[in-house]
């Protein structure tokens, strides 16, 4: 039978962080290079996300969006606009603020996916 070679985090050469990686790519990662963790076809990303990071002792530290603040106050700009929104009677001026509530809107998911 074969010995299981102690393998380090970083001679699993990743080209991206586990989060970002497939379940796909997981599952594939975890056949190939880390047979410890047995049922790795049967499991969802989330599971195998947690599997490989307890396998090398990886806490799982809260990610704090560094935009938060940022996402914050365009959401409160964008419920104000809702607001003056609904008490305007020209069409044209409504659509105006729609047009600039959309843009606020993707840029608050812009924000949120830099993370």
């Amino acid at each position: 039978m074969s010995e299981v070679k102690e393998i380090s985090f970083d001679e699993l050469g990743l080209t991206k962080p586990l989060e970002k990686m497939t379940a796909k790519e997981l599952r594939a990662l975890c056949v190939d290079k880390l047979p410890m963790i047995t049922g790795a076809s049967g499991k969802d990303k989330n599971e195998l996300v947690s599997a490989i990071k307890e396998v090398f002792g990886i806490e799982d530290e809260e990610q704090v969006s560094p935009y938060k603040q940022q996402i914050f106050e365009i959401k409160r700009q964008i419920k104000a606009l809702r607001v003056e929104k609904k008490s305007i009677e020209s069409r044209v001026e409504r659509c105006r603020i729609r047009r600039k509530i959309n843009k606020l809107k993707k840029r608050t998911r812009q924000l949120a996916k830099a993370v």
